[in-house]
């Protein structure tokens, strides 16, 4: 029956946390948001369980209220914005035609999970390689947690509920939680994925294997899919800290994460810029709550977003794509906004 163990369980998940890659390709997933939930019937056969084929990527079900875009590994920045511009608008006549539209918005009505109701932009960049080093797996690991507070604050765009302020710059990240990394990033994950609850069953998948009847391997993928924390082990990085943003914002947060991950130069200084966040409580907390208002938080991302512009002119990517940086950069970092911030005065005034 292939019944899982505690340790086979661990020694399966930690084995494909992280396939070893040097950084070069980039991958992009955007949520779109539908008005309402239960998708027809034409649709939901097509895409529960399953993906639609776009130009470049797939369409996929997330949850009742989620529909999923994802590009495919792009070899470079530009390629996957490319790409992902081309695949985004191709979904929207199969909802409307069915009297569904595409919310602008991060987050609308109530949600019991970070995955339900709200959506958010995921970069996927390689793992990096096995030795230590610059792009070292362990080393971007330890990187990508340091980075995911100060992200998360500067892209926090889900402030409501119902139409009503939370009291949160991003319900989104409120609903989740951030590991402390070790030197074991496979480890790391493993324990993770150990210790999320099993969708529908009320206890978590390390429980689950110390049960009289365990799981069967076969078991393991789908809670996998389930598991969705701000940093996360597929193979390659995942990395899930920004909320949807207005409009093709969603550009700038997948330059800006590749761009400090990627860029060797960003990389050392996203470092350096972060040491001083570490080992600071409640950090994650203070990011989905309070956004850039946090100066903690403020400080590093002005620094993070200047070095991110820098990576990506030593990229050499389009112009285009790096005066949407600016632009956000201008617009939001540097006077210690974020997204979340439009959208709360927009309700006060209303």
């Amino acid at each position: 029956m292939n019944t899982l163990t505690e340790q086979g369980a661990e020694l399966l998940i930690a084995g494909s946390a992280l396939t070893p890659s040097r950084p070069g390709f980039v991958g992009a997933e955007v949520d779109l948001l539908l008005s309402q939930p239960g998708l027809p019937a034409p649709l939901a056969d097509t895409l529960t369980g399953g993906q639609a084929r776009l130009r470049h990527g797939f369409l996929a079900a997330r949850s009742a209220r989620v529909a999923v875009v994802s590009g495919p590994p792009s070899p470079g920045l530009d390629t996957a914005v490319d790409r992902m511009t081309e695949d985004l608008p191709m979904p929207v006549p199969l909802f409307s035609g069915h009297g569904i539209s595409v919310l602008s918005e991060a987050s609308d009505g109530g949600f019991s999970s970070a995955t339900d109701g709200t959506a958010g932009v995921r970069v996927s960049l390689e793992a990096g390689v096995e030795e230590d080093g610059l792009f070292g797996l362990r080393r971007r690991w330890t990187l990508a947690h340091a980075l995911a507070p100060v992200l998360a604050a500067a892209f926090a765009n889900s402030p409501l509920r119902d139409g009503r302020p939370t009291g949160w710059k991003s319900a989104r990240q409120a609903n989740r939680q951030l590991i402390r990394p070790t030197a074991d990033p496979r480890s790391d994950w493993a324990a993770l994925v150990l210790d999320a609850p099993v969708a529908g069953g009320g206890r978590t998948l390390r429980e689950w294997t110390r049960a009289g009847t365990g799981p069967l391997v076969a078991d393991l993928r789908p809670h996998l899919a389930t598991v969705r924390p701000p940093v996360a082990a597929r193979g390659h990085l995942e990395i899930d800290v920004a909320d949807r943003q207005p409009g093709a914002g969603w550009r700038v947060p997948v330059a800006v994460i590749a761009a400090l991950l990627d860029e060797p130069r960003a990389a050392v200084q996203a470092l350096n810029l972060t040491e001083p966040l570490r080992g600071l409580p409640g950090l994650w907390e203070r990011a989905a709550r309070e956004g850039l208002g946090d100066p903690v938080l403020a400080r590093a991302a002005r620094g993070l977003f200047v070095s991110a512009y820098e990576g990506l002119a030593r990229q050499g990517v389009s112009r285009e794509l790096r005066d949407a940086v600016a632009a956000f950069t201008d617009r939001y970092v540097m006077r210690g906004r974020c997204p979340a911030d439009d959208v709360l005065d927009r309700a006060v005034v209303s």
